[in-house]
C-alpha cells in the first residue's frame, strides 16, 4: 500500500472510531448508559470482517477513540485499549456477521427499554413517530440470563432477520444501521415511542395507524437521510449545547 492511501486508510478508520465515540457520548448524555451495561459496536471501513466496541468498564462518557477495541471474526481484540465485555462478540459479533449490510448495532439497558421488553412484544404504530418501526422491528422471545455464547448471539440474529431492531425479552432494545449515526437514532426513536406507549397504555386503549398509512409512513421516517439528520440535530443540541 502507497503512503497517500495508507494516510487515506488511517482517516477513514479514525473518522468511523470518532462517529462510535460521539454516539457513546451521546447515549450516556441521554441516560441510556446504566453501569457497566451496554455496548454499541461498528464495522471497521478497512476490514469489514472486523468491528469497533467500546471497553468493557469505562463509563460511555468516559471512552475516548485510543480505548476502543478492534475485534476480529474469530472473537479476539486485535487492537485498542482495556477488556472485552464476555457478551460482546456472542451478541455483536453474530449480528456483524449475518447482517454485512448494516454497517452499526447499539445495545444498551436503556429504562424505557427495559419496560417494554418485559412485555414481550412489539411497539405498534400509534403516532406518526412510531411509524418508522412499523414492520422493520420484532420480538427475540426468550431470556436465559446474560448472553455468553455464539448459539444465542446466531438466535437473537435470526430474530432481527431482515429488520432493523430486536426488542430483546425481559432484557432490551437492540438496534442495527447503515451507519452509527443511524443504529443510534432508530434507539432513540424505540425508546421514545415505548415512553409514549407506556404513557398511552396507562391512560386507556390508544388507536393503532392502519397499515395502509403506517407502511408508506414507514419507508419515509426510515429513510438513511433523514435518520442522519436527526441524529446529527440531537447530538448537536445534546453534546454541544453550550458551544456557539
Amino acid at each position: 500500500m502507497d503512503e497517500s492511501r495508507a494516510d487515506e486508510t488511517a482517516v477513514r478508520r479514525e473518522e468511523r472510531k470518532q462517529e462510535l465515540v460521539e454516539a457513546l457520548a451521546l447515549f450516556a448524555v441521554l441516560g441510556y448508559s446504566e453501569g457497566i451495561a451496554g455496548h454499541v459496536s461498528v464495522s471497521d471501513p478497512v476490514r469489514p470482517d472486523h468491528y469497533w466496541v467500546n471497553p468493557f468498564g469505562p463509563d460511555f462518557q468516559r471512552v475516548r477513540p485510543r480505548d476502543l477495541l478492534l475485534v476480529g471474526p474469530d472473537g479476539r481484540v486485535r487492537s485498542g485499549r482495556g477488556a472485552l465485555n464476555p457478551s460482546v462478540d456472542p451478541l455483536h459479533g453474530e449480528l456483524h456477521r449475518a447482517r454485512p449490510d448494516l454497517t452499526a448495532f447499539a445495545h444498551t439497558h436503556s429504562r424505557c427499554g427495559k419496560a417494554w421488553s418485559a412485555l414481550g412484544r412489539p411497539l405498534d404504530p400509534i403516532t406518526q413517530d412510531a411509524c418508522a418501526l412499523y414492520g422493520r422491528h420484532h420480538v427475540y422471545e426468550q431470556y436465559d440470563g446474560l448472553v455468553n455464547d455464539r448459539q444465542e448471539g446466531k438466535a437473537v440474529a435470526a430474530a432481527l432477520g431482515s429488520g432493523s431492531a430486536v426488542i430483546l425479552r425481559n432484557h432490551g432494545f437492540l438496534t442495527g444501521g447503515r451507519s452509527v449515526a443511524e443504529a443510534v437514532w432508530l434507539f432513540v426513536v424505540m425508546e421514545r415511542a415505548a415512553e409514549v406507549q407506556l404513557l398511552a397504555e396507562a391512560a386507556g386503549t390508544p388507536v393503532v395507524v392502519p397499515h395502509d398509512v403506517a407502511a408508506p409512513t414507514s419507508e419515509v421516517l426510515a429513510g438513511l437521510e433523514y435518520a442522519e439528520v436527526q441524529y446529527r440535530n440531537l447530538y448537536e443540541s445534546s453534546i454541544r449545547r453550550d458551544r456557539p
